[in-house]
């Protein structure tokens, strides 16, 4: 059992392959953002060494535009690492435009497409409240 908990909300009316580039970003932001949630490298029977994974679970959900909404709200009330997705950033090609994008969201609205939060398990688990995991 670990102490804290990594969740990723994806809105549930995206194409498939939007979701899934919307989670690979948003466990990159969690990764970077909690360098000590990363497990040790991996190597494979010949020795050769792999990139690290994450050492916990991710719990991936499906939520509405609402749902979204208020795990955002709830994340920035307890203070949990976050990373964001807005729908604008379909429209970007690079890092710097989508901070850019990002940026001229209504901060306490922003037009979420994905969430991904870390932090006690208990916090996460009342931000993602109304989310049902991913099918």
């Amino acid at each position: 059992m670990f102490d804290t908990k990594v969740a990723i909300l994806v809105r549930e009316d995206l194409a498939v392959w939007q979701k899934l580039n919307v989670t690979a970003f948003l466990a990159t932001g969690i990764a970077g953002a909690v360098p000590e949630a990363m497990g040790e490298p991996y190597l494979d029977a010949a020795g050769r060494r792999h990139a690290r994974l994450l050492g916990q679970p991710m719990l991936i959900f499906a939520a509405s535009a609402e749902v979204l909404q208020r795990a955002w709200q709830q994340a920035i009330q307890r203070d949990l690492t976050r990373s964001a997705y807005v729908r604008a950033m379909f429209e970007t090609g690079h890092d710097a435009a989508n901070r850019e994008v990002f940026r001229q969201e209504p901060a306490d609205a922003p037009d979420l497409v994905g969430l991904a939060l870390h932090g006690p398990r208990k916090d996460v688990d009342k931000a993602t409240k109304g989310a049902a995991l991913h099918p």
